[in-house]
């Protein structure tokens, strides 16, 4: 298997190598990270019917990834609690840079790019105070380690940027944890997640929490629809008695409001909730339950329950103009839409947790 030392050699001549949009790789719609049937580790390019349009190599798990908006350059995340990730020229794999932690910092496995692609932001652990904080690179100068922000609460997980604005949201799901304890939650009796709309320069603009009785729901990955309105999924950590929701929708300036099943669908979700989209319209909104084997889809503007699909360990949800496609990790590729599932399979490959849309 080739080694991270192999994947950094050359890295240097590649930044000097002039860069090329998407459509030099074929268009690709979405990546999304992978093992493959020889237990290597890869990160792959997407159509949006799911059609493999290349496949790059990683030295480890991945998690989520970053497009850039206009080179054809993603930025390969490590699963938490992760230590590096790979800038990857999507061409033809070769590293343009590496992202270290610095010291006495972990990466929770997102980040997202500036409206104009200068700059990266990635949701970082503290391990010192175990408060979130927001890293800033600039990806106009290889990626250089240039600063950080407070993230407005503890353990940032997901980050996204508001449409047409450096405004970031962030899901701060509110477990602090330490990689000496693994991934056991740290602060069971005082956790309370929050979402944190916070400004390039690090101004908490509005801080949304839930009430009391729900401090336990861990927000943690997000979903913009373009006119602004967040979508959130959320992990309950709290009583295996209860079955809370698992989705909310916010607008700056407005209450939070809470989506559920009824309630034999939202129990089959085991209070977890992987990944969150919006359809391509903004009409619908779903959510996958890899625990579960569920996705689940709401109307957008009334909240209101749509539909069930079950599903094995389907984790992965991005929108395409057809409904929706999801992965799973058992290398499943579905379409849903309002016919039946389409589903395909590449043998031997597992599906991480996330589709990332390109552009």
């Amino acid at each position: 298997m080739t080694t991270r030392r192999a994947f950094l050699a050359g890295a240097t001549a590649a930044l000097s190598l002039p860069v090329a949009g998407w459509a030099e790789v074929g268009d690709p719609a979405f990546l999304s990270a992978a093992r493959q049937a020889s237990g290597a580790y890869a990160l792959y390019g997407l159509s949006a019917g799911g059609e493999v349009r290349f496949s790059l190599p990683l030295p480890a798990r991945g998690h989520a990834a970053a497009a850039h908006p206009h080179r054809a350059e993603a930025v390969a995340f490590a699963r938490r609690p992760g230590f590096f990730a790979l800038v990857i020229d999507c061409r033809d794999g070769r590293v343009l840079a590496q992202l270290d932690a610095p010291s006495g910092r972990h990466f929770y496995g997102h980040g997202v790019f500036s409206r104009d692609g200068s700059l990266l932001f990635t949701t970082e652990n503290d391990l010192e105070t175990l408060a979130g904080r927001i890293g800033i690179w600039d990806a106009a100068e290889g990626y250089a380690r240039i600063g950080d922000i407070a993230s407005g609460g503890i353990g940032p997980h997901d980050i996204a940027r508001l449409p047409d604005s450096d405004l970031l949201v962030v899901a701060n799901g509110g477990i602090a944890t330490h990689p000496d304890s693994g991934r056991m939650p740290l602060n069971p009796a005082s956790m309370r997640g929050n979402l944190a709309y916070i400004s390039a320069d690090g101004a908490l603009v509005e801080r949304v929490e839930l009430d009391i009785g729900l401090r336990q729901n861990s927000i943690r990955h997000l979903s913009l629809r373009a006119d602004g309105l967040v979508a959130a999924a959320m992990q309950w950590e709290g009583s295996e008695g209860r079955f809370p929701p698992l989705l909310l929708t916010h607008r700056l300036g407005e209450a939070p409001r809470l989506l559920r099943a009824p309630e034999g669908e939202q129990r089959r979700m085991r209070n977890y909730a992987g990944s969150v989209g919006f359809s391509r319209d903004g009409r619908f909104l779903a959510i996958t339950s890899p625990r579960g084997g569920q996705l689940h889809r709401f109307d957008a503007a009334t909240g209101d329950f749509v539909s069930a699909t079950a599903m094995e360990d389907v984790c992965g949800l991005a929108a395409t103009a057809q409904g929706f496609l999801v992965t799973t990790g058992l290398g499943h590729v579905a379409q849903l839409a309002d016919e039946p599932l389409m589903v395909t399979r590449l043998a031997g490959v597992a599906w991480d947790n996330h589709l990332i849309a390109i552009g």
